[in-house]
């Protein structure tokens, strides 16, 4: 609210009875640690009184409006610094009215984003605790080291089961949970695996992000590089993602295993206004290229075929430490730009299979298997370890 005694044009304050029959006390303002000069409003908190989610304008978010999250340890203590939900929850636009599920397992909250029916529709994403204690990206042996550290204490970061919001204490519990998320890496953002014997829909084992099948796509139960694949006709057929992220935020990486195509047809691409192809072949020979930022920057082109019926495992990576994008076909880096190149920001989808546009002579005709984002750059080594 915008009244008196606050620090920007509205911030959230609290007030406390003590019973149901008693009168509420005079509201207090959470602070200049939780509020600051923007707008700070629209919250939600969890049953444990200790994550509060809310959205604001405030700095150091997407340039929009975006939802936050503070937290404290106990009821009596100050909260904590607000951090943004980041790109993966936060669009572009406008992204707000925090609303917590009863059992605190998902966060649901109001976007007018692309990708909804109307000019505001309601979302939902789930609340998972982080398993990567150490941050490097994979749940392993160190990170059950870091718990067995803090077995038996009430460590924030290791009390993570029951899901959750955890029960102040590190124990078996916690190793449940930690246990169902060993080798799991934490910077896979997609993962189709094309597995799928029937159906329209191609699910993603990595996180919120299934496919839709469009055209009429051939499942490949047994014929795929690994395990099943799709089969697309080069006509019509593709596959349709929701927004997974957005290239202005960061590095990415994207994979894919194909056999088949022709020159000029698309195997990602991304919509939006400023999306673009991340892996095609070039119109006159089939060689591996990367339009991904194309308007400004140009196309880059590799000098590997991979339209000759054989499968390959083709990737495009963007690393925001240099600026420059990659390609690889079957674990070997094949092109990188010499100069900087920027990532244009877009909320659109994905599309396999095919261009941005639909463009009839972009669609795919072959199979593709496999289908893996990340949201950083790989390095060559584990690209290679991906593509054999």
């Amino acid at each position: 609210m915008d009244r008196s005694g606050g620090y920007g044009t509205s911030d959230i304050w609290v007030t406390s009875r003590l019973s149901l029959s008693d009168p509420w006390a005079e509201p207090v303002n959470l602070g200049a640690t939780v509020n600051s000069s923007a707008f700070e409003g629209e919250q939600d908190i969890s049953a444990d009184g200790l994550c509060l989610f809310f959205s604001g304008d405030r700095s150091g978010g997407s340039g929009g409006w975006d939802l936050w999250v503070t937290a404290r340890k106990t009821k009596e203590e100050p909260w904590g610094n607000p951090v943004n939900l980041g790109p993966e929850i936060n669009s572009s636009g406008t992204d707000g009215m925090a609303d917590i599920s009863d059992d605190g397992s998902i966060l649901f909250f109001v976007s007018d984003r692309s990708g909804g029916d109307n000019v505001f529709d309601i979302w939902q994403v789930p609340i998972i605790p982080i398993i990567d204690f150490n941050g490097d990206g994979i749940v392993d042996s160190a990170d059950v080291c870091i718990m067995v550290d803090h077995w038996g204490t009430d460590n924030k970061l290791c009390d993570i089961g029951p899901m959750p919001w955890g029960d102040d204490i590190v124990d078996v519990q916690d190793l449940i949970v930690l246990a169902e998320h060993l080798f799991e890496d934490y910077r896979l953002i997609a993962h189709w695996a094309l597995d799928e014997k029937e159906g329209s829909i191609a699910c993603d084992s990595a996180g919120e992000h299934d496919c839709t099948l469009n055209g009429n796509p051939f499942w490949q139960s047994t014929g795929g590089k690994a395990n099943g694949a799709i089969q697309l006709d080069g006509i019509d057929d593709y596959m349709s993602s929701p927004f997974v992220l957005d290239p202005a935020k960061g590095s990415l990486s994207a994979f894919a295993w194909i056999k088949g195509g022709a020159p000029g047809q698309v195997i990602i691409s991304q919509t939006g206004e400023f999306g673009g192809t991340w892996l095609g072949t070039n119109p006159s020979e089939g060689k591996l290229m990367t339009g991904f930022s194309d308007m400004y920057f140009g196309a880059l082109e590799s000098e590997s075929v991979i339209t000759d019926g054989q499968w390959h495992h083709v990737g495009f990576v963007y690393d925001m430490s240099t600026f420059h994008r990659r390609l690889y076909v079957d674990g070997i880096q094949v092109a990188e730009d010499a100069t900087a190149v920027s990532g244009m920001p877009s909320d659109g989808g994905l599309y396999i299979g095919t261009s941005k546009d639909l463009e009839a002579a972009s669609f795919f005709s072959g199979m593709i298997d496999d289908v893996r984002i990340y949201n950083v750059a790989l390095t060559a080594e584990e690209i290679e370890a991906l593509a054999h």
